[in-house]
């Protein structure tokens, strides 16, 4: 008698065992619905523990794009740019104590009428799930959660830069410009590596707008580029400008842009000549100032030209 009741309850062990691994397998598979694809949705903040969807949502709504398509690797974690959608399948799930388990997720790319895609290969990613309130919860993918954490860190610290390269840009240089109500510097940064820990060189590609309302648009009044070597020093994570070496006009432009750009003199023509990626970044960064200031303004409008949509 006494070994049976021993059999029963280990058969109730293993049963209970059974049933609980099926649930998280399919509270997985519940998750997977909700893992970001070029966004983050709104409704998936009731699907992830509160830290990780903070951590995404600093970096897919807060973080700005200081260049367009800047770290397009942030807009997606499963599917890239091809128009495909992924197929999840939780293929096992291990729950490593009372409150986490981990989860292995096999995904195929199919198309949008359901098809597969034929040239993919089958991936395989980790999805970790952490109890709360009774809950199980996602608590980060493929550990994207430390490499957000790590590039909002970058990111703030790149702000701060330049944040001091516009200032510097606005006082400094649009002080010479014909003025209107809001001056908004475009800066492309070329190349930046930091010397030692206090000084800091940016090759930058910028231009400096000064821009008056007339509605919801932002008429440019006066405008011009301004490329060359920024030097910063930095102390305690304040950025200040202490000189800016820029391109002479006329004939002495290019001998001056190839002295100061050197090696990445190609990398700065092609940023400066193209006109599509210059008006894209410009796009960007008006989108950006806008947000941050709570101004209402659509579209901006250069002298002779068309009105641009800002856009959202």
């Amino acid at each position: 008698m006494k070994k049976l009741t021993t059999i029963t309850l280990a058969a109730l062990m293993l049963a209970a065992c059974t049933s609980n691994e099926a649930k998280l397998k399919q509270r997985a598979e519940e998750l997977c619905r909700y893992i970001p694809d070029h966004e983050l949705r709104e409704e998936s903040k009731d699907y992830m523990t509160a830290d990780f969807y903070a951590v995404l949502d600093t970096m897919f709504n807060l973080l700005p794009e200081f260049e367009a398509m800047d770290h397009e690797w942030l807009h997606y974690f499963v599917t890239g740019n091809g128009g495909t959608i992924a197929d999840f399948t939780v293929t096992a799930v291990e729950q490593t104590d009372d409150d986490h388990a981990v989860a292995t997720i096999s995904v195929r790319q199919k198309w949008e009428d359901g098809s597969f895609d034929s040239t993919a290969d089958v991936e395989v990613h980790t999805l970790y799930m952490e109890r709360v309130d009774s809950q199980w919860l996602m608590a980060d993918f493929d550990g994207h959660k430390a490499d957000c954490i790590r590039h909002i860190a970058i990111c703030r610290d790149e702000l701060a830069m330049r944040d001091a390269i516009g200032d510097y840009l606005v006082h400094e240089i649009g002080e010479h410009y014909l003025k209107g109500e809001i001056c908004i510097p475009t800066i492309s940064v070329v190349a930046s590596e930091r010397a030692d820990s206090n000084y800091v060189p940016v090759l930058c590609d910028c231009w400096v707008f000064w821009y008056t309302p007339s509605g919801d648009t932002l008429k440019c009044v006066s405008g011009g580029n301004h490329s060359g070597l920024m030097s910063l020093e930095v102390t305690d994570g304040k950025y200040t400008v202490t000189s800016f070496e820029q391109t002479l006009d006329g004939a002495g432009w290019e001998p001056s842009a190839r002295r100061i750009f050197g090696s990445y003199y190609d990398v700065f023509q092609n940023m400066h000549s193209n006109h599509d990626v210059s008006e894209a970044v410009r796009r960007e960064q008006l989108r950006y100032y806008l947000k941050r200031h709570n101004l209402p303004y659509r579209y901006y409008q250069d002298y002779g030209w068309p009105a641009v949509e800002i856009g959202e």
